[in-house]
């Protein structure tokens, strides 16, 4: 109940929610009380600050300084690894569906960017992490499993740790597989600074690997940039996400 309880109250903060819930409240105010101005100021505060969020300029610069902390993965010869470590990520499950289509939001790039370091360090094994989502048949790690067999992975290279539902699960689960042998921590660029800080707390030095970089910085047609789009208040969101999580890590929360 705690986590479900944390995840509810975590998806309210979120900027959509969050600010739907403001306008609600001024709507209020307009409408059944005498607190006209207090209503309209509300209201427009809100609407601004949504459509601000909605535009790649705002949302892109406010998210890049999370995403350029740590450069692409590189192989390097002289200090091969052992193991890649894909973090979980979003996720659904229909069997019918093309493997990596179970795959959503952040989770596939993740993947993708796993399977890519793996093959430039032959003889490692791949690790999924991520328990099941409620109501689901399977975990995460075990679509993330299905996704890079299809892709060529064979099954014996594949290690899945499908019981942590947050970081703080995922990198415990981590330590006590492999203890400190050389890893790739792969996840999304706007989450790896926070998830290396638990992996750090577990002992452990993984080499970092962003995947899933979202913030723009190539040309793009002139009303892209001016136009709000649910594509960059997503942005925003990684941003409002990420910070909230570093703001509880700080103050001593164990998990995501």
């Amino acid at each position: 109940m705690p986590f479900i309880l944390k995840k509810a109250i975590g998806g309210l903060l979120l900027p959509l929610p969050f600010i739907l819930l403001i306008m609600a409240v001024a709507l209020v105010l307009l409408w059944f009380t005498r607190w006209q101005k207090a209503g309209k100021v509300c209201f427009l505060l809100s609407w601004l600050v949504l459509a601000l969020l909605s535009l790649q300029p705002v949302a892109d610069t406010l998210l890049r300084p999370l995403e350029s902390s740590y450069p692409t993965y590189r192989a390097n010869s002289a200090q091969p690894l052992k193991y890649v470590v894909v973090l979980g990520g979003g996720y659904t499950y229909n069997p019918d569906w093309a493997p990596s289509s179970n795959l959503i939001n952040n989770s596939l790039p993740r993947v993708t960017e796993g399977i890519r370091i793996y093959r430039e360090n032959p003889g490692s094994k791949m690790i999924f992490t991520g328990g099941r989502a409620i109501g689901n048949p399977v975990s995460t790690a075990e679509v993330a499993a299905k996704v890079a067999v299809s892709l060529g992975v064979p099954q014996s290279d594949i290690i899945m740790l499908d019981t942590p539902r947050d970081t703080h699960e995922e990198a415990e689960q981590v330590k006590i597989h492999i203890g400190e042998q050389p890893m790739a921590l792969v996840t999304s660029a706007n989450h790896l600074p926070r998830a290396l800080i638990f992996f750090q707390q577990q002992g452990l030095h993984p080499i970092p690997a962003p995947a899933n970089q979202l913030a723009i910085d190539s040309p793009l047609n002139p009303w892209e940039k001016i136009l709000p789009s649910s594509i960059y208040l997503g942005h925003s969101e990684r941003v409002w996400y990420e910070s909230m999580g570093r703001i509880w890590q700080r103050i001593g929360g164990s998990s995501d």
